[in-house]
């Protein structure tokens, strides 16, 4: 027994060893094959080399995507199979109003799904007042149907409101059907699916976390904002359902932002999306008249809805601002609240400076995420040096998602110029052909404009060498913020 033990004693630490590394190589082996940012590989490869069983296990936690593997488990399609194209498609070259914004429309054809429709009606809407009370009449005049999907959805004043809204329609027969992401359900206590649940309104989880301390920034969330009424209206921006959005409460800690609701064919496709998200994580399929009725015509708007995720839909929102920055000819105006653009786009960008095009980037003056701040004062000379012009809006922080292109391309949704955004999150976006969206766009841009101040390329290298440090660092990880 003794020489048994001795034995063992020592065989255990070779073998543990060995299991190490071949768990650290298979991990390594996986990220190499199916990674498709080079960047994010290189990044876990190192992860897991340097610290094998602690990098292994964060590379199984984070770093597979499993969403593919479940979606084709379900053999999932769209679920509404659109005939739309028929009535309401408009040709690439006339989606445009000059030729080159038609460019435009024949790219997104290649990537993105959806046809581009005419017929349709957008109205821009500013913070929580004005859009949580346009979003709440949908709701309580809605007689069939009512889908709504939030990455954030607080239990507080503002969620509360909407908890009573859609207990209503449920109450009087309306069928409703709420999706709240996983991890966006966390961020207040109690769990708005709590209150849904007493509301006695249909409510699920998207992708729940597993892992009790896994972090808040966790890949492959539905960052997507969309509310669907009756299949008629709809609305998606950057909003989530807090109260810091509501100015008329005086909120602590306030939040400006943007949505826009939709009235046309459009509105088929913000419900397409909530419907094959809902199918994901439930497994029921949402069909049928009540969902999808025919569309009517609204207005003369030329509109598509651009879905972008780690599955199918992959960097498609990418290449639709890739695509946007190659045909603009005079101005390019975008808002966001974290802007971690990534070598090609940089050189985009850059490329549309030095050829002339007017390129103007809003940022907050203020994140609320310190860190990813602090990554975007260390990358932000690479634009600076060409010649766009970085302007800083002051609080409260500003969370809209907008880009403007010529005065005649506006694309608005949850999207952010971040690599989580355009690679690793569901994100949903909507590209709108014509004038009158964006002068309304350039108007909301102006008001930030006007309280802001420019970030100077001068501003940016006189960081004290502390503060470049800590900045530096933090740019690290910006393939993971």
């Amino acid at each position: 027994m003794d020489e048994l033990a001795a034995v063992l004693e020592g065989i255990w630490p070779r073998l543990s060893l060995a299991i190490v590394i071949a768990v650290a190589l298979a991990a390594a082996g996986h990220a190499v094959l199916y990674r498709r940012d080079s960047r994010s590989a290189t990044a876990w490869v190192l992860l897991v080399l340097l610290v094998p069983f602690v990098g292994a296990v964060l590379y199984a936690g984070f770093g597979v995507n499993r969403v593919r593997r479940r979606a084709r488990a379900l053999g999932l399609k769209h679920t509404h199979d659109s005939d739309l194209a028929a009535r309401w498609r408009v040709e690439p070259a006339k989606g445009g109003t000059t030729t080159s914004l038609g460019r435009l429309s024949r790219l997104l054809d290649t990537v993105s799904h959806f046809p581009i429709l005419g017929g349709n009606r957008v109205d821009l809407l500013a913070d929580g007042d004005e859009t949580y009370g346009a979003m709440l009449r949908a709701i309580d005049e809605a007689r069939r149907s009512v889908s709504f999907s939030s990455y954030i959805f607080d239990a507080d004043r503002a969620g509360r409101r909407f908890v009573e809204a859609l207990g209503r329609a449920a109450a009087r027969g309306v069928a409703v059907r709420v999706l709240v992401d996983g991890i966006g359900v966390r961020y207040s206590r109690p769990w708005i699916t709590t209150l849904l649940d007493g509301a006695r309104v249909p409510a699920a989880l998207f992708r729940p976390k597993r892992f009790p301390f896994a972090l808040p920034f966790v890949n492959l969330r539905n960052h997507r904002k969309i509310l669907v009424a009756d299949g008629r209206i709809g609305f998606a921006g950057g909003m989530n359902v807090r109260e810091g959005t509501l100015r008329s409460l005086s909120p602590r800690h306030a939040i400006r932002d943007v949505h826009a609701r939709f009235e046309g064919p459009v509105v088929s496709q913000l419900q397409e999306a909530i419907a094959d998200d809902w199918v994901f994580a439930t497994g029921e399929t949402l069909s049928g008249d009540a969902w999808f009725p025919d569309p009517v015509e609204a207005g003369d708007v030329v509109a598509r809805a651009i879905t972008s995720g780690p599955d199918e839909d992959f960097e498609t929102i990418r290449f639709t601002l890739l695509g946007a920055l190659s045909v603009a000819r005079r101005r390019v105006r975008i808002v966001t609240p974290y802007f971690l653009p990534d070598a090609s786009l940089v050189t985009a960008l850059n490329v549309a400076a030095m050829q002339g095009v007017e390129i103007e980037i809003v940022l907050p003056e203020r994140s609320n995420l310190p860190f990813v701040q602090w990554a975007i004062r260390a990358t932000i000379w690479q634009v600076l040096e060409r010649g766009c012009r970085v302007v800083l809006s002051p609080l409260p922080f500003d969370h809209s998602k907008l880009m403007v292109v010529d005065g005649e391309w506006t694309l608005v949704g949850s999207a952010n110029w971040d690599p989580r955004s355009l690679r690793l999150n569901f994100e949903f976006d909507v590209e709108i052909h014509g004038r009158a969206t964006a002068e309304a766009a350039d108007r909301l841009i102006d008001e930030r404009t006007a309280r802001s101040r420019p970030l100077t390329l001068e501003e940016v290298d006189s960081r004290p060498i502390p503060v470049r440090l800590r900045d530096g660092v933090a740019r690290l990880f910006s393939p993971f913020l």
